[in-house]
């Protein structure tokens, strides 16, 4: 059986691949595809359609997270893989070759998957609220190893202002290890550096072209192992990142139409997803929108149908066209318009926002903050507070890393909504000379196609036992 080597580049397209003259010998050496994402074209659904070859209405990832209705909740960026509902392609290998062995460095879900080796950050929350850097690793002993190797995972270098091409590398370099030592049949690496300047400057900038360079560059040496080793290699990405310059305040507006109700702590607002007629959770340019009452459906339709910036409300016949009609998707999902993106603000003044709104709280915050990439441009002493924050963690005290903006106006990229072209639209390579009949005719792959196309890379015919 060949190795296979998966790598999830994010928010590669056709455009910047011009840039990475690495990934492009793969190409070269093989064939490259247009790559057909899903809605929400956001990390966690896209993933999951990519390894289970279903659409989210069967898998069930609506997205980056969603409302738990049996709790009373909203949770992003759950990290369990059995709210993944259909078989992972690992799996299915299995059926057909019982000693299957397949590693997963840093690919969402990935915290109870029955892969083989499993990388994936995990922070240390300690007793006294402080929260260190670390990854969760199976087998148990490889964590240690790594760490030896490659130091901590740089979990604030993964995301936040400070996140950098470090935690990129460090993912590389782990991922270079378990090719060399344990070379499993399906290595999965999930590669995250052009998410960052790409939102924070824009998919046209110079430092997106940069940040092309840069990821690329790292691959290099991983790329060369894994052609000297025979692998097979696949580098595709979920989504394109579009400009954006229009952020859509969907939850306020809701609250002033009296549908979205807060309570009140210590003086800062929280949302009240138990007692709202009506609440959006924010994802990119995405967001599921829950209506408690059946009757309120009509007026919520209107409200969120006349904000600036939104381009379509589906309900959920409409859900149902695009494989998103899911239980636990909003009884309607807005999308917005291409340079338009939803914000989770609920509150109406920053004096009674919550704690956690100028910090990086991403299983805190109900909706995604693409804010949580920036230093607050207008808060001169921002830098200097979080140098001292730093020194507060190093010596081993408590502190709150309150820099983040409650500002949209600074976020220039944002991706969900389908790609409106090819060339700024997700793309897929493979050093696998044999191009499929598929892409041969059309250009074309769909993300529901990518399972397939593994299994028939290493020769795995679905439905084959043995």
């Amino acid at each position: 059986m060949r190795k296979l080597l998966v790598l999830d580049v994010v928010g590669m397209t056709p455009d910047l691949l011009r840039h990475m003259p690495n990934l492009s010998k793969v190409a070269a050496k093989g064939w490259q595809a247009e790559l057909g994402t899903v809605l929400p074209a956001v990390t966690c659904s896209v993933q999951s359609t990519l390894l289970t070859g279903a659409m989210p209405a069967e898998h069930g990832i609506v997205g980056n997270g969603w409302y738990f209705r049996d709790l009373g909740e909203v949770y992003l960026w759950r990290q369990h893989n059995k709210l993944v509902q259909r078989p992972k392609v690992w799996e299915v290998a299995r059926k057909a070759y019982p000693d299957y062995t397949a590693a997963n460095v840093c690919w969402w879900y990935a915290m109870g998957a029955t892969t083989d080796i499993t990388v994936t950050p995990r922070p240390i929350y300690h007793a006294d609220g402080r929260k260190s850097p670390d990854c969760y690793v199976r087998p148990p002993h490889l964590h240690d190893a790594l760490t030896a190797e490659l130091g901590a995972f740089p979990l604030f270098q993964y995301w936040g202002p400070t996140a950098s091409i470090t935690s990129s590398k460090w993912i590389v370099e782990a991922t270079r290890r378990i090719l060399r030592t344990d070379n499993p049949d399906l290595l999965l690496a999930y590669v995250p550096h052009l998410d960052y300047d790409l939102q924070r400057y824009g998919p046209n900038s110079s430092q997106a072209v940069k940040a092309a360079r840069d990821v690329d560059a790292v691959l290099a040496p991983l790329l060369a192992d894994a052609q000297r080793a025979g692998t097979t290699v696949v580098a595709l990405s979920e989504y394109g990142i579009t400009p954006v310059d229009t952020p859509v305040d969907i939850n306020r507006a809701l609250r002033r139409e009296g549908l979205l109700e807060v309570y009140t702590q210590d003086g800062m607002e929280y949302l009240d997803p138990w007692t709202s007629r009506a609440f959006a959770v924010a994802d990119h340019q995405v967001a599921h929108v829950y209506v408690a009452d059946d009757s309120d459906l009509p007026r919520v339709r209107k409200i969120v149908e006349n904000l600036t910036g939104v381009d379509e409300v589906l309900d959920r016949e409409a859900q149902a066209r695009y494989g998103l009609d899911h239980e636990r998707a909003g009884e309607f999902v807005a999308v917005a318009e291409p340079r338009a993106w939803f914000t989770y603000y609920y509150w109406f003044d920053d004096d009674h926002a919550p704690d956690f709104a100028r910090g990086v709280e991403i299983h805190r915050k109900p909706g995604y903050d693409p804010a949580e990439l920036f230093l607050d441009p207008t808060d001169r002493f921002a830098k200097a507070r979080a140098g001292l924050n730093l020194v507060r963690k190093k010596l081993g005290l408590r502190y709150a890393m309150n820099v983040v903006p409650t500002d949209p106006r600074w976020v220039r990229g944002s991706h969900g909504r389908l790609p409106d072209s090819p060339e700024h639209g997700p793309v897929l390579v493979c050093s696998d000379p044999a191009v499929p009949s598929a892409v041969e005719a059309s250009g074309r792959l769909s993300a529901t196609d990518v399972h397939h196309l593994l299994l028939q890379l290493q020769g795995i015919r679905e439905g084959t036992q043995r």
